[in-house]
């Protein structure tokens, strides 16, 4: 968090300090000295956490004139005394909350008022710092909460009185407490102060600099190198807009110098920022939710995530190639380097992140991992100058930290809210119905149903938010048809992530056109076209579970990963035109796609007539660029 000081006032400054070592303590607490009653630790980290939220961006803030600054204040100091009235209430009332029997017990007039201070402040968090559109999501559902009975069809349910919806937000485990912001305080936090440390103390710089330096000298090496060096720190920062912004501002004028097109160089940095959340071992942060939501191990997750993140990143490589073939590139050859410190010696400040890694492959906890992770990354940074910061500076890498963690603690929160009210009004169930009701492809029409409200969603809302509403909308769907909870949710989790590339609102592709003075619109399109292969890869997880390793042996994986991979060349010839030679037809690049689509399909007659004809193809041109290249040389 550069600039700190300046960016707010002192007092406010030391404030947050305050907040920040007193949530950091409380964590610290919980975790390695004893855990509190659920009923007492989960709301103390959502106040905790929405109690900074509120710091970092005050209502002040908004206003110029000094009796607007004022009153927002006094608004702000209200909120604040909502949260410490809230805790109160949850520290007294504890035996009670222990021993109330949910819908059974009526509300008292004192849990009524908790139930609708925590409604306000979440509500009020939600719009000052997710912003308006989740903030409009969520009230729709509260609406609909109270007005069911007045719907007509499908849709209409007896509706929940004042008396209801209070306790399902704050007395049912489904509710604004539940499993979304257990999470974020079990796993997201600790992860997200881990990330702030190791970035701000030099880790960060060399996962850039690695994958910068290993594909330096390859053909298309600077788009290959955005590929790897963005992978690297996406999967480490969970967001693909802040990874665009971080390492495209070093990749996007290097793609540019070498010979790309400014908008083939942004749509390059934004799906390979955006593939960072999909890469194990961490993937971001949103692994970690539905590890929580869905009730198996964070490395469960990671394993089967490898092989469709691998297939990914292969095609964007395999795509980069081929572009630069067709442009005849040569790296080494462009006078275009990327200039950085020797690595090897630096390589010491990757410990943290294997450590992380590590442990959590042994099976140590996900918690331990993180708080591992982060006392090396500090150790570590004071073996040399130019890491070893200041005490300001581990102040601020704290401060970052717990920023992140209150911006994760808020959707947490606030998706509780909708949780609560789909499973009380059966809105998934309902979904299940109508989509059941269409007959024997039903699996295939929710799939594409389920696609289509996660890109929507995607579009509007950060990727852990567009996951879990998506989760909650969708998933039960899915499962309820019979997919099994990890495709469903893998599948529901990948399109949240690449909505982040997909026109007309894809806020990675157009930061990353930002950087490169290109048009922002052309670039949008430009990144979808480059990542239709990860709109292939997750209906073939769904079909072919081998490619998450479920229920497979080794070699029913390796077939099913080589026939994945002979047909994800296919589909790069075709968003190319290249294949061996430049391929300028449409007919021929139309027929490249559908000769992958034909390989991928989960038919095998289909399969082996579509990868004999893409052996003819391969043939083909291989023998007419060999031939190409002697009467070149002939010409010579």
């Amino acid at each position: 968090m550069a600039n700190t000081r300046n960016e707010i006032q002192k007092w406010r400054y030391a404030l947050l300090v305050v907040i920040s070592v007193s949530f950091i303590l409380f964590q610290l607490y919980i975790a390695m000295v004893r855990p509190l009653d659920r009923w007492l630790q989960v709301p103390y980290h959502m106040c905790f956490g929405l109690l900074a939220a509120f710091m970092f961006r005050p209502m002040a803030d908004n206003f110029k004139s000094r009796t607007a600054k004022s009153l927002a204040w006094i608004y702000d100091i209200i909120l604040v005394a909502l949260l410490i009235y809230i805790a109160y209430f949850f520290t007294t009332n504890l035996s009670f909350l222990q021993n109330r029997i949910y819908n059974i017990d009526e509300m008292r007039p004192s849990d009524l008022m908790a139930a609708y201070a925590t409604i306000f402040v979440v509500m009020e968090a939600v719009r000052r710092i997710m912003g308006r559109n989740l903030f409009i999501f969520i009230m729709i559902f509260i609406i609909y909460a109270f007005l069911g009975q007045k719907l007509t069809g499908i849709f209409q349910f007896r509706g929940m009185s004042w008396q209801t919806f209070g306790e399902v937000m704050i007395m049912d485990v489904n509710g604004i407490l539940g499993s979304p912001l257990t999470a974020s305080m079990n796993t997201l936090f600790y992860f997200l102060v881990f990330g702030a440390f190791f970035s701000s103390c030099g880790g960060g710089q060399v996962l850039i600099d690695l994958g910068m330096k290993l594909s330096d000298k390859t053909v298309g090496g600077p788009a290959k190198a955005a590929v790897l060096s963005s992978g690297l720190m996406g999967m480490v920062s969970g967001s693909a807009v802040a990874n665009v912004s971080t390492t495209g501002v070093m990749t996007i004028p290097l793609m540019i110098k070498s010979g790309y097109e400014p908008h083939q160089a942004a749509s390059i940095e934004s799906i390979a920022s955006t593939g960072g959340q999909i890469m194990p071992p961490i993937m971001g942060i949103g692994a970690f939710i539905m590890a929580e939501m869905i009730g198996v191990s964070y490395l469960t997750i990671a394993s089967s995530a490898l092989i469709p993140a691998l297939a990914y990143y292969g095609s964007v490589f395999l795509l980069v190639h081929f572009l630069a073939k067709r442009k005849q590139m040569v790296s080494k050859d462009s006078g275009v380097k990327y200039k950085s410190e020797p690595i090897v010696p630096r390589l010491y400040q990757l410990l943290p992140i294997v450590a992380l890694v590590t442990i959590i492959f042994r099976g140590g906890s996900l918690t331990r991992a993180a708080l591992t992770g982060t006392a090396l990354a500090i150790i570590v940074s004071l073996f040399s100058k130019k890491t070893r910061m200041s005490l300001k500076g581990y102040v601020d890498s704290m401060l970052d930290g717990i920023r992140q963690a209150a911006g994760i603690t808020v959707p947490t929160a606030a998706i509780g809210i909708m949780i609560g009210i789909v499973i009380q009004s059966g809105v998934a169930n309902k979904l299940t119905k109508i989509i059941a009701n269409t007959g024997d492809s039903s699996i295939a029409l929710a799939l594409i149903f389920a696609m289509s409200g996660c890109l929507l969603l995607g579009m509007a809302l950060p990727t852990v938010a567009a996951y879990l509403i998506a989760n909650i909308l969708f998933g039960s769907t899915l499962i309820n048809l019979g997919l099994p909870a990890l495709p469903a949710n893998l599948f529901i989790f990948y399109f949240g992530v690449i909505a982040q590339i997909t026109p007309p609102v894809c806020l990675a592709s157009f930061t990353a056109a930002g950087i490169a003075g290109a048009n922002p619109w052309k670039t949008g399109w430009t990144a979808f076209g480059y990542a239709f292969v990860a709109f292939i890869v997750p209906y073939v997880f769904v079909f072919k579970p081998e490619i998450l390793l479920m229920d497979a042996t080794p070699f029913t994986i390796a077939i099913a990963v080589m026939i994945l991979a002979w047909g994800i060349i296919f589909l790069a010839a075709a968003v190319t035109g290249y294949l061996f030679v430049p391929i300028d037809n449409v007919i021929i690049r139309a027929a490249f796609f559908i000769t992958a689509i034909m390989i991928i399909i989960p038919n095998t007659v289909v399969m082996l007539v579509g990868s004999a004809i893409g052996l003819v193809f391969i043939t083909y041109f291989f023998l007419t660029s060999v031939k190409r290249k002697k009467q070149l040389e002939i010409a010579a």
